[in-house]
């Protein structure tokens, strides 16, 4: 039996680094830069490119994807450990190569992607040179992709789409969408969908609006409309059909990573609950030394690293088994839990630090929306807990009888039937 809670050396060393780097090098860009996604800023690339040549160096570049496409085939343990310090900074994962939803449009085109589609998008994508949206939510269906109505028909040598897609991830930076739409409305509900790459300057696609997350006025989400919009047959992906199984492909491991970046942001506020705390003097003594902001930093604590180890043993679950069908119920767990610690630390932060908490000069107030922003991406909480239950209640049997199999006289009157001969003779000896 091996259960270990350390690191390799060998791996620590890049940990440290990665530490170090993103401190001082990534983590300033947050205050100087926009987005991390427009690849067309010339003062973005003027910063961004000696940093990211830095971690290809380093051979840290896009660990997520096999050696062949130039990463290292890092296990999800590896790359939990990793996002955790990547998810401190906005910019880290763009300089690391491995921002999302690039990582996981990039792991579907690695999969799925033929070498037409690899050397057009992928390619270009893993360098960097452009980025890419996942288009999946539609304004009616949500997180169910059995009421999805945006229709792909193949006619001739063209698929032609139509439909509109909400909150399209990155569209307004994206040079390309992977896209799900019905190709088979009378099939199994699961074998209806199929996947596809659309050019983002196809005639027929429209941006309707670019969509802000809080205080942003304009986003880089997008809702979008779909209108007789053609692309090539060939610009399938994976098999027809197959949508649905084509993104789990994204989605299992990109829950992990999203969790560990989460946790980075929760260490953030949590540190800076901590300073303030150790810092601040009110009615004669440290805010440090009162009972309730104690509460809130002992809870705090204690959220965060229960957090984190249910996200690690998931990570070291998916490697031992590689297969995620294994792994739905921790995956299914950490995806339900991780708004609740992101959302409770980030309040308790902004109330230690009081009206300072409430101003854009603290960043509690954009972590407790970007909380609720996690209890709704990848699908909401509520469908997580939902299938946690079921994976749950699978591995349990339900009684014959009036009584569940707890219940203590039964056990009791079992018990007794067990040792009945040995009772009887401590009896009858005394």
């Amino acid at each position: 039996m091996s259960w270990d809670f350390e690191t390799e050396p060998e791996f620590q060393r890049e940990l440290d680094w990665i530490d170090q780097f993103v401190r001082q090098e990534v983590e300033p860009l947050d205050y100087v830069l926009e987005s991390p996604y427009d690849v067309t800023n010339p003062k973005r690339n003027r910063l961004v490119r000696p940093l990211q040549a830095e971690v290809r160096k380093r051979k840290l570049w896009a660990c997520h994807l096999e050696p062949e496409l130039g990463g290292q085939g890092y296990g999800q343990l590896k790359l939990a450990l990793m996002n955790e310090i990547l998810g401190r900074s906005r910019f880290a994962p763009t300089v690391f190569g491995c921002q999302a939803p690039d990582s996981g449009n990039s792991e579907i085109l690695a999969k799925y992607g033929t070498p037409e589609q690899k050397k057009r998008y992928l390619e270009p994508l893993l360098a960097n040179e452009i980025v890419s949206c996942f288009s999946m939510t539609e304004p009616q269906g949500g997180a169910d992709p059995k009421v999805f109505q945006t229709r792909a028909e193949l006619r001739g040598d063209n698929w032609v789409i139509n439909g509109e897609k909400w909150f399209s991830s990155n569209a307004r930076y994206a040079s390309f969408l992977i896209t799900m739409a019905v190709t088979d409305p009378d099939a199994p509900p699961y074998q209806r969908l199929s996947t596809f790459i659309v050019p983002m300057d196809t005639p027929g696609l429209t941006v309707v609006r670019n969509v802000g997350v809080g205080h942003e006025r304009e986003g880089t989400h997008a809702y979008l409309r779909y209108q007789d919009v053609q692309i090539p047959k060939d610009h399938l992906l994976g098999p027809r059909g197959g949508g649905f199984v084509v993104a789990q492909t994204r989605l299992g491991g990109g829950r992990i990573h999203h969790a560990m970046r989460t946790v980075g942001q929760v260490r953030k506020a949590f540190d800076l609950m901590c300073e303030r705390a150790l810092s601040r003097t009110t009615q004669g003594s440290l805010l440090a030394d009162k009972q309730m902001v104690q509460e809130k930093i002992a809870d705090s604590w204690i959220d965060i690293e229960s957090f984190r180890l249910l996200v690690l043993r998931t990570a070291w679950r998916i490697d031992r088994y590689r297969d995620y069908l294994k792994v739905r119920k921790d995956i299914a767990a950490v995806k339900a839990q991780m708004p609740k610690v992101f959302h409770d630390v980030a309040v308790r932060a902004l109330q230690i630090h009081g009206s300072l908490g409430v101003t854009p000069e603290m960043p509690f107030v954009d972590q407790v929306i970007e909380s609720f922003v996690m209890g709704l991406a990848d699908g909401p909480t509520e469908v997580h807990k939902i299938t946690l239950a079921r994976q749950i209640l699978r591995e349990y049997k339900a009684t014959d009888g009036l009584f569940p199999s707890g219940h203590i006289p039964a056990l009791r009157e079992a018990a007794l039937k067990k040792y009945a001969n040995i009772l009887e003779l401590e009896v009858a000896s005394q």
